[in-house]
């Protein structure tokens, strides 16, 4: 795991290094001061020479600065080093995250992949910060100080024969135990961040439907997981401190009662004795500190195992067979024999050997009932998916051919789902076309029927939408989101049901616009009303993930049942409102 995540220290490695450095150094000095104390008892107090207690005073005030100054450079370096690699971390996710395809996304919830962005990244930059210093310090607190303990008195130096294999045993109890407690709890904290999201991101609905009781009972049960699993794994590390510091008063207890007779009878001195005891207790703190440190590592390398599936994902749809400088020349689109299942192990298709061929410059109109796989279609066209079967042409070459950057910036789709983002109106507009004018952005509202509501706000076209579009009704929403894909100027325009928030005489407008501003795109347009496509050169009519039937809707009204029970239907109720 370390060897994965090592490379995201990049420009901070030798902060690392200084860190580790003073560390150290500060753990030597520490370790040298109770000697000069010692040196004070032992020589200088009992012979009264104060210049010589003086002397020694200084050196012990001038080490205990160093140390100080060393301490102070470890915490700087570590907090430098550490904040470098989360923001490292958290970057070559989100980076890797955007290559993903729906199917790579669809494998990981929103909720945890943030928790993995945020949660698990400030663990593991903690985990770098803490372990520069504690994992430094200890075992060279550990080593020096019982080297130092051995050379003051090897009878005494037996007792940690007995304290420090027991200290290790319960700290491999310890960690043995809360290792899988660590991942359950990351995945308790992705459940609550889904809870949060999914409310928050629907909260006009739970409102609607008046379920904030059923939401806050849902969070309280998701709540409850978390802290009970929370519980479970802290009260282990809470548990290890008491032991630990009833195995070092202890040991200290049996230091007393065996160097009390080694003193009376001359084999050690006084101020030796008082310098093991300081020893002897940072030996066992060095072991408390390690068994800190394991416990953060053990939650570390869980949140590690959940960072590295992010960044092990294999993108399933990348551009390794794309030829270089090749662009989409024109706007047909061609289907052939095209077959596709979103799980690769499903015995059924979603769509069935679809054979179909659109010109380039044509209106095509997609109509279908809910989950004959409209959608599923035109999704295969910008390669948001990829279809296991046959091949989809843009242009009159396989979607394969081009990168992905060239043949989504030809193929301007506005999604079922409209996203807006915070931001003005004009800073949405132009993730269509960054560098486009005022007048081209003017034009690409009139065309999407958007600029009316526009300029009746107080702002116009800076005008704040909110985070989300909150701002703006679900009409405007959408007529802002066709705007946006027009502004792309796009070989192909896909629009997935994307005016029907809107009045038939706004979508009619709308669709004359696009006869008139984008006669060479390739209109393809999924509709739930007929009304919306019946003008269309050819209507595609989907069932079961299969084309039905198509043509002119002349040639549907005589050809397909399906259209024609769809637009009776669809009359007699317009009859009825009427």
């Amino acid at each position: 795991m370390m060897k994965k995540l090592w490379p995201y220290t990049r420009g901070y490695r030798k902060w690392i290094l200084f860190g580790v450095l003073c560390s150290a150094s500060e753990a030597v000095f520490e370790l040298l001061l109770p000697l000069v104390m010692a040196d004070i008892v032992d020589t200088g107090i009992p012979s009264g020479d104060t210049g010589y207690i003086l002397a020694r005073g200084a050196l012990m005030v001038l080490m205990a600065l160093v140390s100080m100054s060393l301490g102070i450079g470890s915490a700087v370096f570590s907090s430098r080093a550490g904040q470098g690699f989360g923001a490292n971390l958290r970057q070559a996710q989100y980076d890797h995250i955007q290559d993903f395809s729906f199917r790579n996304i669809e494998k990981f919830s929103t909720a945890s992949l943030v928790t993995r962005l945020t949660n698990d990244c400030n663990m593991l930059q903690m985990s770098l910060m803490m372990g520069m210093r504690l994992l430094v310090r200890a075992p060279v607190m550990l080593v020096s100080a019982l080297v130092l303990a051995v050379s003051i008195s090897l009878k005494l130096s037996r007792v940690f024969l007995v304290a420090m294999p027991l200290l290790l045993v319960l700290i491999g109890l310890i960690v043995k135990h809360v290792s899988p407690m660590f991942s359950s709890l990351q995945e308790r904290t992705d459940d609550v961040n889904l809870a949060v999201q999914e409310n928050l991101s629907g909260i006009r609905v739970v409102k609607s439907f008046v379920r904030e009781d059923y939401e806050e009972e849902k969070f309280r049960k998701r709540n409850d997981a978390l802290r009970s699993t929370s519980e479970r794994a802290f009260g282990f590390v809470v548990m290890n401190m008491p032991i630990m510091m009833l195995v070092t008063y202890g040991t200290i207890i049996a230091v007393m009662w065996y160097g009390a007779p080694l003193v009376q009878a001359g084999e050690l001195e006084v101020g030796l004795l008082s310098t093991f005891f300081t020893y002897i207790t940072q030996v066992l703190m060095s072991l408390i500190m390690v068994s800190m440190i394991m416990m953060m590592i053990t939650r570390a390398i869980a949140c590690a195992k959940r960072v590295a599936e992010v960044l092990d994902e294999v993108p399933d749809i990348t551009d390794a067979s794309a030829s270089p400088g090749v662009t989409v020349a024109d706007g047909s689109v061609d289907f052939d024999h095209v077959s596709f299942k979103y799980n690769d192990g499903s015995e059924k298709w979603n769509l069935r050997d679809i054979d179909l061929h659109i010109k380039s410059g044509m209106t095509v109109g997609v109509i279908g009932g809910t989950g004959s796989a409209k959608s599923t279609l035109v999704q295969l066209i910008p390669r948001l998916y990829e279809a296991q079967e046959g091949t989809v042409r843009v242009g009159g070459r396989p979607v394969q051919d081009y990168t992905m950057e060239h043949l989504r910036d030809a193929v301007s789709m506005v999604l079922q789902k409209n996203t807006l983002f915070s931001g003005t109106i004009r800073e949405n507009l132009l993730w269509g076309d960054e560098n486009a004018s005022d007048a081209d952005i003017e034009a690409a509202c009139e065309a999407a029927c958007a600029a009316e509501f526009i300029h009746r706000m107080p702002e116009g076209y800076d005008t704040d939408l909110g985070q989300g579009g909150v701002n703006v009704s679900g009409g405007q929403k959408q007529r802002l989101c066709i705007a946006r894909a027009i502004l792309k100027k796009p070989r192909v325009l896909i629009l997935d049901d994307s005016t029907s928030a809107v009045d038939t005489a706004t979508d009619a407008k709308i669709r004359a616009a696009f006869r008139t501003q984008l006669p060479d795109t390739t209109k393809i347009i999924i509709a739930q009303r007929i009304i919306s496509v019946m003008d269309a050169d050819l209507i595609v009519v989907m069932d079961d993930g299969r084309v039905a039937d198509a043509g002119t809707h002349e040639e549907l009204m005589e050809t397909s049942e399906i259209y024609r029970d769809v637009y009776q239907s669809q009359q007699e109720g317009a009859s009825i409102d009427g």
